[in-house]
């Protein structure tokens, strides 16, 4: 347990350029806070007593921001960033070496039973804001951008952006959606959306103070 803890810490202060020392990661940081707490709820879970589990998930849930399902699975060394709004599913599993950023969802769709949320593999890295939805494979290495929208299965070694999302990378090469986006500067369509609608009204707003009729 402890070599684990340890390579957790490690794992933070690896991911984190801001953290400093092992303690104030401990001590301090919610994703850990999380961690640990998911770590006794998945056990009671596991063990058929599942209101303590719950309990102490929504104890976690109110300290952190962070709302891990006691039934979720999760590997080593997974790192949870600022971590606010995080969501994890019951039947989600999650790879080792994983990180996530805030306001991330791995949750369901309501349409399907039993199996309801995503398997992510090892070594994925999921932006801010991206919601994966389905009881679907992301494969190992690959990248979610921000605010992207997974709905379908993500191979292995891909970059996947935009909502829904759509794959743009495989293996570090470009497929026929030809951008070159990483994960910090993905286009925003709703964002887009809404600058357009602006500028239009900024428009109409221009032609009504130079006595244009509307």
């Amino acid at each position: 347990m402890f070599h684990e803890l340890r390579e957790l810490i490690g794992a933070y202060k690896a991911r984190d350029p801001a953290a400093r020392t092992s303690l104030e990661v401990l001590l301090l940081y919610p994703g850990i806070r999380a961690a640990l707490a998911h770590r006794r709820a998945n056990y009671f879970y596991r063990h058929d007593m599942k209101f303590i589990a719950r309990w102490i998930s929504q104890r976690s849930r109110k300290k952190t921001g962070i709302e891990i399902h006691p039934g979720a699975t999760i590997g080593k060394r997974f790192v949870i960033d600022h971590g606010m709004g995080v969501v994890i599913g019951e039947t989600a599993e999650i790879g080792d070496d994983v990180l996530i950023y805030q306001g991330v969802t791995l949750g369901g769709t309501g349409k399907d039973t039993g199996k309801r949320h995503p398997t992510i593999g090892s070594n994925v890295l999921i932006g801010s804001g991206a919601k994966v939805l389905g009881p679907f494979r992301v494969g190992d290495n690959s990248r979610i951008a921000s605010n992207a929208v997974v709905l379908e299965e993500i191979p292995p070694n891909s970059t996947a952006v935009g909502v829904p999302a759509r794959i743009v990378r495989v293996d570090g090469q470009k497929t026929n959606y030809v951008h070159n986006v990483d994960q910090i500067s993905v286009t925003d369509p709703v964002a887009s959306a809404l600058i357009a609608l602006q500028e239009q009204i900024n428009a109409l707003l221009e032609k009504k103070a130079n006595g244009v009729k509307l």
